[in-house]
C-alpha cells in the first residue's frame, strides 16, 4: 500500500469526520473500513480521531506553538559552529559538553530556560533548526563521476540478459594506449561490437572526452551496415553522462550499462579488445596527432578485414555439471557471413555486403595494416613524437606476396608486437637537474639518511629561484636509484666477505687432514 502524508491524513480525517459522527451504525463501520485503507491508522485509533469534534486537534497536526524560539536557534547556530558544523547526531550529546566548556572560558552566557530548551532538542530537531545556516555554507557540489539520478537513468544489461538480439545491438569499450605508464595524454581505442554477428568496428580518440565520443560514433554509425538499435557500455564516465545519454535519445538507441566491477557483462567487445585492438595494435604508448592519424589508417583496413576475412567462434550454448562446464559453438564464420546467414538482415544490405566483398583483396588490405602498424612503431620508439623523420615506406603487392612465403621463418610478423625488439626510449623533455646531479649524489654519499626534501632545501638554499618545489618528485626518483645501488653493493660486499670466509675454512680444514 502506498503511504500517504501526515497532511493527507490530516485532510481525510476533517473531511470524514463529520459524516461518520452524523451516520448510523452499519454507515460508520462503511466509513470506518475505508479510512483505514486509505490511511493505514489501526482501526481503534481510527475510531477515536473521527469520534473527535473539530474543534479538537486533529491527529498528526503538530502544535502551531513554536517550543524553540529565535534565541534558542541563535544560541544552536553558535554552538553548531563552535563545534565545527557537526550533524544533529553528533552534535546532540556533545551541546551539554560545549555549553559547560565555553561558560566556563567566558565565551557564552545562556539563560537557564534557553540552556534546558538545547539540551532537551533531539538530533532531527537540531538539523531542522539549522537548516538555514547549513544551505547558506554548503559547498558546491564536487565534479566526479557520474551521479546516482545519472546512473539510474541507464538501465543495467548482464550479459544473460542479451538473449538473441538483432544486428545493431553493440557493446562498447574504450582501450588505452599509455604504455607502462599512464600519464599526461595518449590516445584510445573507441571499440564497438555487435552481439549477433560480432561485426567490430574500431576508431581512435585523440583524447578521453564525451564530445569527441560523441562525434566519432556519429561517424562510425554511417560506416556499420546496420542500424546501431542499442549502445551497452561499462560505468566510466565518459559513457555515463547526460552528453552521451541525450545523444542516444535522440537517435533512437537503447542506452544500457553493465554492472559495475563485473566485465564478464560485456564479454564481448573485451574479447575484441584482446582479439582484435591488441593484436593489432600491441601495448605501446601512442600520443599526438601523428600517431593517431595512423591509428585511424590502421583500422580503416583492419576493420575491412576483421569483418571480411577473421572467421570466429560464437557462443552457441553452456551447461553446468557439478564444477564442470560444457560449452557448445557454432562453426567459426566471420561477421560478414553472419550477416548475410541472419533472417533479419534486408535483402539491400546483403547485395551491398556482397559488393563491398567482391571488390575487397586480403592481401593487399593485410599489406596495409602491416605498413600502418610499422609506422606506429616508429611514433612509439621516437624520442619527440612530433618530429618523426620519413616514415617508412609500404612494400609493393607483390613483394609483399613473395614475403608471405618465408615470413613464418622469423617469427613474430606483426611490427607491434611486445616481443619484438625495441629501441630504449629516451627522455622526452630535457634533464632539469643535470647540472647539479653529481652534486645530489655527492650529498647522498656523505649523508645517505638525508631525504629527497632536504637535498633539494639545501639546493635551492644555494641556487635560489633556480630549482623550484615542483622537482622534488625528480629529486626522490633520483634518490630512489642512489639507495638501491647503495644496497646491492653493501649485499654483494656481505655475500663476497661470507664466500670467501667459507672457502678459506675448507681450504684450513684440508691443510690440516
Amino acid at each position: 500500500m502506498r503511504k500517504v502524508s501526515m497532511a493527507t491524513r490530516v485532510e481525510l480525517v476533517e473531511a470524514v469526520g463529520e459524516r461518520y459522527r452524523s451516520s448510523d451504525r452499519v454507515s460508520k463501520g462503511r466509513v470506518l473500513d475505508e479510512f483505514v485503507a486509505v490511511t493505514g491508522f489501526h482501526r481503534k485509533h481510527a475510531m477515536r480521531l473521527l469520534r473527535l469534534p473539530r474543534t479538537t486537534q486533529a491527529a498528526g497536526s503538530r502544535s502551531k506553538r513554536r517550543i524553540y524560539d529565535e534565541a534558542v536557534r541563535t544560541a544552536l547556530v553558535v554552538l553548531w559552529e563552535a563545534a565545527d558544523r557537526l550533524c544533529g547526531k553528533r552534535l546532540r550529546p556533545l551541546i551539554p559538553i560545549l555549553l559547560e566548556a565555553m561558560e566556563r572560558h567566558g565565551h557564552l552566557d545562556v539563560a537557564p530556560d534557553i540552556k534546558a530548551k538545547l539540551t532537551a532538542m533531539s538530533a532531527a530537531t537540531i538539523d531542522r533548526a539549522l537548516r538555514d545556516a547549513k544551505a547558506g555554507s554548503r559547498r558546491p557540489r564536487r565534479r566526479g563521476g557520474a551521479g546516482t539520478a545519472l546512473r539510474r537513468s541507464v538501465p543495467i544489461r548482464t550479459f544473460n540478459d542479451w538473449g538473441d538480439p538483432a544486428p545493431g545491438y553493440v557493446e562498447a569499450d574504450l582501450v588505452s594506449h599509455s604504455g607502462p605508464v599512464a600519464k599526461g595524454s595518449f590516445a584510445w581505442t573507441f571499440t564497438l561490437t555487435d552481439i549477433a554477428t560480432g561485426w567490430t568496428e574500431c576508431a581512435p580518440l585523440l583524447v578521453r572526452e564525451q564530445t569527441l565520443l560523441v562525434a566519432v560514433l556519429t561517424e562510425l554509425r554511417k560506416l556499420m551496415p546496420f542500424t546501431l538499435m542499442g549502445f551497452d557500455t561499462d560505468n566510466d564516465s565518459v559513457f555515463i553522462n547526460e552528453t552521451v545519454r541525450d545523444y542516444c535519445a535522440a537517435s533512437g538507441i537503447a542506452f544500457t550499462r553493465c554492472r559495475p566491477y563485473r566485465k564478464n557483462d560485456q564479454a564481448w567487445v573485451e574479447q575484441k579488445n584482446g582479439s582484435v585492438v591488441r593484436r593489432l595494435v600491441g601495448y605501446r604508448r601512442f600520443e599526438g596527432v601523428g600517431a593517431t592519424t595512423v591509428l585511424a589508417e590502421l583500422y580503416a583496413a583492419a576493420r575491412l578485414f576483421v569483418n571480411f576475412f577473421q572467421p570466429s567462434f560464437k557462443l552457441a550454448e553452456k551447461n553446468r555439471e557439478g564444477a564442470r562446464v560444457h560449452k557448445r559453438y557454432h562453426l567459426p564464420a566471420t561477421p560478414y557471413q553472419r550477416l548475410l546467414d541472419d533472417p533479419r538482415t534486408t535483402d539491400t544490405t546483403r547485395a551491398r555486403l556482397r559488393e563491398i566483398f567482391a571488390g575487397l583483396d586480403p592481401v593487399r588490405l593485410l599489406r596495409d595494416i602491416r605498413a600502418a602498424q610499422q609506422r606506429l612503431v616508429v611514433f612509439a620508439d621516437a624520442t619527440n613524437p612530433e618530429m618523426v623523420g620519413e616514415e617508412p615506406t609500404a612494400p609493393s603487392l607483390d613483394a609483399f606476396l613473395s614475403s608471405l612465403r618465408t615470413a613464418w621463418q622469423s617469427g613474430e610478423a606483426r611490427p607491434t608486437a611486445s616481443d619484438k625488439p625495441r629501441q630504449k626510449r629516451g627522455r622526452r623533455r630535457p634533464d632539469p637537474l643535470i647540472e647539479v646531479t653529481a652534486r645530489l649524489k655527492r650529498w647522498f654519499e656523505e649523508e645517505p639518511w638525508r631525504t629527497g626534501r632536504e637535498l633539494l632545501e639545501k639546493l635551492q638554499v644555494e641556487q635560489p629561484g633556480d630549482y623550484p618545489d615542483g622537482l622534488l618528485r625528480t629529486v626522490q626518483r633520483r634518490l630512489k636509484i642512489w639507495r638501491s645501488e647503495q644496497v646491492c653493493a653493501l649485499v654483494f660486499a656481505r655475500s663476497t666477505m661470507a664466500t670467501g670466509t667459507a672457502e678459506e675454512t675448507d681450504l684450513s680444514m684440508i691443510v690440516e687432514g
